[in-house]
């Protein structure tokens, strides 16, 4: 074995919903081609969780098999969950937002670059043009819950959804988007909208002009979310780190992805130091071409490249990674990245240049 590998890698696997499991399998097959290669040192379990279990049993994330996630495991590789049997997506919020919260996992990274200028929308962008990291807080902003109806279905309805920022979540947040920076081209750009959203995210700006003269070294500075948007359509190349509370981080990652190919081509990872990280695919479960062979598994795959240099793999993620940007590059991909190749046969052609 390899001494940069540790003796094991425990991988909970958790494929979800609709094509969420046709993705998994095609990042644990690229998995076994990294063991192939670079050798021994991971375990794998699968976990029945999603929407065929809720409806059958009830049952979302049982207290047993989430405890068994917290501390049996060093990452979660994670498909997608939504299923139209359940509109609610209550199984959902339980499980993918539960394990985000209740395992404290406040940094939300999407890495984003483009590695073939044809699938770039704006003319005149080159392969490496747009090479962008989103840091995403994961854990506070509307997505919290906070909030409910007064005299819901009537013409007197009332919603309400509260914003919740804290201190402690803007620095932690900023403190590793700013190391994150210094791995980087050394520039950050908090995006927010302090201008009408004085409180929560003006406490974000507080939180920069404190922290930024402990990283000189880092060009920090700061963006409206509207104007972000417009400047990533006319001005990708200026982005290196980008950093925004849960709702604006979401919202922008989805525009960055779109950048580059689309969210086939967007991994994430959900981590604090120290505790079990969960690493899954951007898109959502599309219910709707399940089983047809069109599921991109490029996404996961990459997460999956995340998950082994978090781990310290450095040489099995680049492997992956250049492997994933191979089969764009040679057009060896799904139909909606102009290949006409299927999901297993994206992941056999990527395992087999790993």
């Amino acid at each position: 074995m390899p001494a940069w590998m540790p003796q094991f890698t425990r991988i909970a696997l958790v494929p979800g919903d609709g094509i969420g499991p046709e993705v998994i399998r095609a990042a644990v097959q690229v998995l076994d081609a990294v063991q192939a290669r670079f050798g021994g040192g991971f375990t794998t379990q699968w976990f029945d969780l999603g929407a065929e279990r809720y409806l059958k049993t009830g049952e979302t994330l049982p207290q047993a098999e989430f405890a068994s996630l917290r501390d049996n495991f060093d990452a979660i590789l994670l498909g997608a969950f939504g299923d139209p049997r359940v509109p609610s997506n209550v199984h959902a919020k339980d499980i993918l937002l539960g394990l985000r919260q209740r395992l404290d996992l406040y940094v939300n990274l999407r890495p984003v670059r483009l590695v073939d200028a044809r699938l770039c929308p704006l003319k005149g962008v080159q392969a490496g043009g747009v090479d962008m990291a989103i840091v995403r807080e994961n854990t506070e902003s509307v997505y919290v819950g906070i909030g409910g109806s007064f005299k819901p279905d009537t013409e007197d309805e009332v919603a309400q959804n509260t914003m919740l920022s804290t201190r402690k979540g803007c620095d932690r947040l900023l403190r590793y988007a700013f190391e994150l920076a210094r791995t980087r081209r050394h520039k950050l750009v908090l995006c927010d909208k302090a201008n009408a959203i004085e409180s929560a995210h003006g406490l974000w700006r507080k939180s920069l002009k404190a922290m930024a003269p402990q990283y000189p070294d880092v060009q920090a500075t700061t963006l409206y979310a509207d104007v972000a948007a417009m400047r990533m359509t006319t001005h990708p190349h200026e982005f290196d780190v980008v950093v925004g509370d849960n709702m604006i981080g979401d919202i922008l990652s989805d525009l960055a992805a779109a950048l580059v190919g689309g969210l086939g081509l967007a991994p994430s990872a959900s981590t604090h130091p120290g505790r079990v990280a969960l690493y899954e695919p951007v898109h959502g479960s599309a219910p709707d071409i399940v089983g047809t062979g069109k599921a991109n598994p490029l996404a996961a795959i990459l997460s999956l490249g995340m998950l082994l240099r978090d781990q310290g793999l450095t040489q099995a993620a680049d492997a992956v990674e250049a492997a994933c940007a191979q089969s764009v590059v040679e057009r060896a991909c799904t139909p909606d990245l102009d290949g006409s190749l299927t999901t297993e046969q994206v992941a056999a052609w990527v395992a087999a240049r790993v």
